[in-house]
């Protein structure tokens, strides 16, 4: 499982990397994507949506299951990573790569992890 230094992260297992105060990037992280397997479908907001941290903003699907994917702030979206609609498999081959969404105008955030407190909380999921 890799966690990058210079992302937060959440209990949910989402990404977030800020480009400044009010604007990020948000994906899912490799360890959700290994738990979740092969994925074949990624339903994305749509631009100009608004989205409200610890809410549910998209959703992927495996050869195993659909898992809710949750924001983890406050904002409107701005763009969208298109690329994922045609090749949700992106997500397995670079998680840190792979960005579901761009959320600027952002007002509130989740309580995040640091990169050390996630991989603490993943190794107490797998315990």
């Amino acid at each position: 499982m890799k966690v990058l230094g210079d992302l937060v992260y959440t209990k949910t297992h989402e990404w977030v990397r800020f480009e400044d105060e009010t604007t990020a990037l948000v994906g899912l992280t490799d360890h959700a994507q290994q738990s979740l397997g092969e994925l074949v479908f990624v339903n994305l907001p749509e631009e100009g949506d608004d989205t409200t941290a610890g809410e549910v903003f998209a959703d992927v699907e495996s050869v195993k299951a659909v898992s809710d994917v949750y924001c983890p702030v406050t904002g409107v979206v701005s763009e969208i990573n298109e690329e994922l609609l045609d090749s949700p498999e992106k997500i397995n081959e670079a998680p840190y790569e792979a960005w579901f969404v761009k959320i600027t105008d952002i007002t509130d955030k989740e309580e995040f992890l640091s990169p050390e407190e996630y991989e603490e909380l993943v190794k107490k999921d797998m315990e």
